[in-house]
């Protein structure tokens, strides 16, 4: 359940925890009393992307990160576009490359942020201009890639598995 929302973004009187009646039966959801707005707590969909670039893995370090971790190129979709476009301008707008072929790697729960991930193999091709959300990035071959085990580390190890290699992994650090 959500605790951030605490008032009705419709009317702004205080939401409550009620049971509502949907077409699986009944869930405890924070609704408004004064109104019908019903905080229906959906997932977020989240694009992931495995990016091959010059025959490598590239990963990058948000700039918002303490910690020198890498991982895959992430975003959220945008309205009135698909998955695919979605990611491919992800990738765009985050490294500047190029997408030259796509393919679904996974969709898979993120239940700890609230999100459904939606990975894909990318091949990329041009010259890697990372936006300022990204502080830097790194390629790596295909055995040298360490997997984490959580959101997108998942993806990125079925697709290593599915070439052939066996993911190697890290540990993830407690907040």
């Amino acid at each position: 359940m959500s605790k951030a929302w605490r008032y009705c973004p419709e009317c702004a009187a205080p939401l409550a925890v009620r049971e509502i009646d949907d077409d699986g039966g009944s869930r405890a959801r924070l609704a408004c009393a004064a109104c019908s707005f019903v905080h229906w707590n959906n997932p977020t969909p989240v694009l992931a992307a495995i990016v091959e670039y010059q025959g490598k893995v590239l990963l990058a370090r948000n700039a918002a990160w303490q910690e020198r971790v890498f991982a895959l190129i992430t975003g959220f979709m945008e309205a009135g576009e698909t998955p695919e476009e979605g990611v491919m301008r992800e990738i765009t707008e985050e490294t500047g490359l190029r997408t030259t072929s796509l393919e679904l790697v996974a969709v898979h729960d993120f239940q700890r942020m609230n999100q459904v991930i939606i990975s894909y193999h990318a091949v990329a091709e041009g010259e890697v201009r990372l936006s300022p959300e990204l502080a830097e990035y790194q390629l790596f071959d295909l055995h040298e890639v360490k997997c984490w085990p959580a959101g997108t580390g998942w993806a990125l190890a079925k697709w290593l598995r599915a070439r052939g290699v066996e993911p190697q992994w890290r540990e993830l650090r407690k907040a």
